[in-house]
């Protein structure tokens, strides 16, 4: 099985104590509609930090500054397995813009079920759960 080396951002409002997350809802393919944290493909070369930077620039137009390696998620979906170093992170400079995704929130942590998690990406909820208190 093929596997895919990702990085997320789990951009928060405060990377000490965070209240709110942002999670996009994915704009196309298979798992159109299912949220997500944003980031993306670590290229040949790249830091996973250096790819996060990158990713979140190209779909969010804003730059980061990238905190801790918080987990690494290991999944197997159907066709691939999908290795994802998920960060935190908080937005540096600019405003966020959807340029990729069909939606966007900020989630508290009592919102963080309310929304469709990419099955991976569910993995980390209950982490976060505890780190925002």
């Amino acid at each position: 099985m093929k596997t895919i080396r990702v990085v997320a951002a789990v951009i928060c409002d405060d990377m000490e104590k965070p209240t709110k997350i942002f999670a996009t809802a994915r704009g196309y393919g298979e798992f159109k509609g299912q949220w997500e944290f944003p980031g993306g493909k670590i290229e040949a070369g790249e830091s996973p930090e250096n790819a996060l930077v990158r990713e979140i620039r190209e779909e969010l137009d804003t730059d980061i500054e990238v905190g801790i390696l918080i987990h690494t998620i290991e999944y197997d979906y159907p066709t691939f397995h999908l290795s994802m170093d998920c960060f935190l992170a908080k937005v540096n400079a600019g405003e966020l813009v959807l340029k990729e995704a069909e939606a966007a929130r900020w989630l508290t942590k009592n919102e963080l079920y309310d929304v469709q998690w990419l099955p991976a990406d569910l993995s980390l909820i209950e982490m976060l759960e505890e780190r925002m208190g």
